[in-house]
């Protein structure tokens, strides 16, 4: 019992000296005035250079004493969310800026008609050039889109024609181009103005004689006219708004950046485009693989590019190295190409010669487009 009060008064003693230290670092105006002159005296000295520091106190006999618990922190946890599917545009680069012209040669004028989140490169077997319904030549080419997927116009230009009826140049609800809209553009080629076709729409937004942007929207896609479903039918013709005058859509849209163009002319043994030939097409960096067909049979209607003279085309192939084997009555042969991005790669073939590939030979100074008195039914 002495030991613990004897505890008890040092502990008091220890509590004095601390809030007498606890009065020494207040504020001046809160200290009485003997303790100011004790202050003021203790700076006058010289002799004193000790600091004043808050001493703890001793927790009292009633009071549990503070324990400082360091307590581990809970592992980081981190919640990703589901996979989303790549987005739709992730399957091709952005286009090259219009026009895009690599060579003195080639005619990248237009953008694509259907937006950069669809799919909007045309359909394996709806190409420039197939023949349908017999003798019916496909004049341009199809893209793929869910109906109500907007039309953007593919360069600036004047609106010529809107409504049903653009084959026969009057009002047809029968028309196979379905609801169409056709645009003069504000710029030609080699002296020859051009036009751009859009067939099958479900909407129109324009009217005639309106000038568009390109990359505006004047419509939307549909399924009016001779259609399986869905789609937007595109084409591009050269001197005159007609069918026979339509050429290869593929030479004149913009290629995605770092994709290119393959072309080529197809012989049979007497020098004669030879029509409906299928190509295949095989990556050799990893397993993807095209199939093309060549230009159908019929004349009317079916344009070689006045350089390249082709009978088959393929756009949206990433740049690199492939194989290309044609298969010609019962052999086949094979040669590698390279695509090199935004630009048409090229060859020829011939049963006798085999392949040649690169750029075909200078053409003619000035590009006259073929001249009919006929006119075919195309397939939109």
């Amino acid at each position: 019992m002495i030991i613990w009060r004897k505890y008890a008064q040092v502990l008091q003693i220890l509590a004095a000296m601390w809030l007498l230290g606890s009065c020494t670092l207040s504020s001046p105006t809160s200290a009485p005035a003997g303790e100011l002159q004790a202050q003021a005296q203790e700076a006058a000295s010289p002799t004193v250079t000790a600091s004043l520091a808050p001493e703890t106190p001793a927790p009292s006999p009633s009071e549990t004493p503070i324990q400082t618990v360091t307590v581990a922190p809970e592992p980081l946890h981190f919640i990703f969310p589901s996979a989303a599917p790549p987005p739709i545009s992730a399957w091709r680069p952005p286009l090259y800026p219009t026009p895009w012209v690599p060579t003195a040669f080639d005619h990248f004028y237009f953008g694509r008609p259907i937006g950069a989140d669809q799919v909007n490169w045309p359909l394996a077997d709806y190409r420039y050039g197939g023949v349908f319904f017999k003798d019916t030549v496909h004049s341009g080419v199809d893209i793929d889109a869910p109906k109500g997927t907007p039309v953007m116009a593919a360069g600036p230009g004047k609106v010529t024609w809107v409504g049903y009826g653009l084959n026969t140049g009057s009002e047809n609800l029968r028309d196979p181009y379905g609801l169409a809209v056709s645009i003069r553009h504000d710029f030609g080629y080699l002296g020859d103005m051009l036009y751009t076709v859009y067939g099958h729409m479900d909407q129109v937004f324009v009217y005639k004689d309106q000038h568009v942007d390109g990359g505006d929207v004047i419509g939307l896609v549909g399924e009016t006219g001779n259609v399986t479903g869905p789609h937007l039918h595109f084409e591009v013709r050269v001197g005159l708004n007609n069918a026979v005058r339509s050429y290869n859509p593929e030479l004149w849209m913009s290629p995605p950046q770092g994709w290119g163009v393959l072309a080529a002319r197809i012989l049979d043994s007497n020098g004669s485009p030879v029509a409906r030939q299928t190509i295949k097409i095989y990556a050799t960096d990893s397993d993807r693989t095209w199939e093309v067909k060549t230009y159908g049979r019929t004349q009317i209607g079916i344009n070689k590019d006045p350089y390249y003279q082709e009978n088959m085309v393929i756009g949206d192939l990433p740049a690199g190295d492939y194989v290309v084997r044609v298969e010609f009555g019962q052999t086949a042969a094979r040669t590698r190409v390279h695509i090199d991005g935004g630009q048409v790669s090229y060859f020829t073939f011939h049963p006798k010669d085999g392949f040649v590939v690169g750029p075909p030979p200078t053409p003619q100074a000035h590009f006259t487009p073929p001249v009919s008195t006929d006119t075919p039914t195309p397939t939109p």
